[in-house]
């Protein structure tokens, strides 16, 4: 039976003899990714013979900003906002492209008095929307704003800007320092520690002693969306126990509504994949991608994981360069293949992955099988047996 509400997360298994793979329900570019993308390549073929330049990457995946720059297009800053092009160097003929993360208040203001239309090809994702939005509904209802996300992230510096130009603001990255935060928001303790603590994380005028009586919690679309619900049930308990139930509708916004679907079914599906008898999981996307990093950390609770950027990190069929997410480095291992009958390997990829290079990665893995069966005959049987 199809699964027309797309509910179904378990994996597929294919088959090809001395090697399986578990391929994730949901993985890759999500609609977000992919229409940023289209609107790239549409911005360079429509202005042949105007400057075009990016804000800062794309998305988090080195292919496909490579593939922008060869391209001839020209990035103006890099990922943590150093600039590359000053600002005025660019002029009002120039054509600028907003990436899918979004960008701040401040530098779609400053595009403005240049005279660049930031509009045309603004590619900001529409759940990223979805949050400042909702922010900024919480600031007209007298909300503060709690933004779970990475301080530095493109788009989390874009929705901190965003929600801090209508509501008291705040940045934090996980549960710990949520707890930190409870501290203030029940009071217990001292208001003024507030600005040592969350020292760069905070809007202007934010005063810890008032703007924790009603608030909402929203999040960088990328993050686990468990991860910010139970941060969101934490701060909720928080209230709860400061002000009673019968109160706590006055002082908590429930922003369940704001989690992005692309990345809840990209990590649902990936807890699937965790109940799997797979020998080692392979996880394909960019290293300072977000979404990914997550996925490769769920991998790493269950199985050896390895996170690559593409095929030619495997290096044999034995010898594998990958990137250790802890040390943020990249390492080679060897003999990472297991010497089962039957190797089973786990294959999944981020957001701002094309669904090429996972082809390519399954492609390279069964060239090294000896027997193994061609893609055309088991894709022929798995589709049959799909019907």
């Amino acid at each position: 039976m199809k699964d027309l509400r797309k509910q179904d997360f378990s994996p597929s298994r294919i088959d090809f003899g001395p090697v399986s793979f578990y391929i994730a329900r949901h993985f890759g570019f999500c609609y977000g990714v992919e229409n940023a993308i289209e609107l790239s390549y549409k911005a360079i073929l429509e202005n042949p013979d105007r400057p075009v330049y990016l804000l800062s990457q794309m998305i988090h995946n080195q292919q496909v900003n490579e593939d922008l720059q060869a391209r001839g297009i020209k990035f103006i800053m890099d990922t943590d906002g150093r600039q590359f092009i000053p600002w005025d160097q660019l002029s009002s003929s120039d054509v600028v492209i907003i990436p899918a993360f979004g960008t701040t208040l401040e530098i779609e203001n400053k595009l403005q008095e240049l005279g660049v239309d930031v509009q045309k090809y603004n590619t900001t994702c529409p759940f990223v929307e979805k949050v400042w939005n909702r922010s900024q509904k919480l600031g007209k209802d007298n909300y503060t704003v709690i933004i779970h996300g990475k301080v530095k992230h493109e788009e989390t510096r874009a929705t901190f800007s965003h929600s801090a130009a209508g509501s008291p603001s705040v940045v934090i990255e996980d549960m710990r320092e949520a707890e930190k935060l409870g501290e203030y928001i029940s009071g217990t303790k001292n208001a003024a520690d507030f600005y040592k603590d969350f020292e760069g994380r905070y809007s202007s005028g934010f005063n810890p002693e008032k703007d924790f009586t009603r608030v909402g919690v929203v999040n960088q679309t990328t993050m686990l969306a468990s991860d910010t619900q139970a941060i969101a049930d934490y701060i909720k308990k928080v209230l709860n126990d400061r002000y009673g139930s019968g109160e706590l509708n006055n002082h908590f916004a429930d922003t369940r509504d704001t989690l992005c679907y692309a990345t809840n079914d990209n990590q649902d599906s990936t807890y699937r994949l965790l109940e799997t008898d797979a020998d080692l999981a392979i996880v394909v996307g960019g290293y300072n991608s977000s979404n990914t990093s997550h996925l490769v950390e769920l991998c790493e609770t269950r199985f050896p994981t390895f996170f690559i950027n593409s095929e030619q990190e495997l290096l044999s069929k034995n010898t594998i360069r990958h990137f250790d997410l802890h040390q943020k480095q990249l390492t080679t291992t060897t003999d990472y293949i297991p010497p089962n009958n039957v190797v089973k390997i786990v294959l999944t990829s981020g957001a701002s992955c094309p669904d090429t290079l996972v082809d390519e990665v399954l492609f390279k893995i069964l060239s090294a099988f000896e027997g193994a069966k061609s893609v055309e005959s088991v894709l022929d049987d798995f589709a049959t047996n799909y019907k």
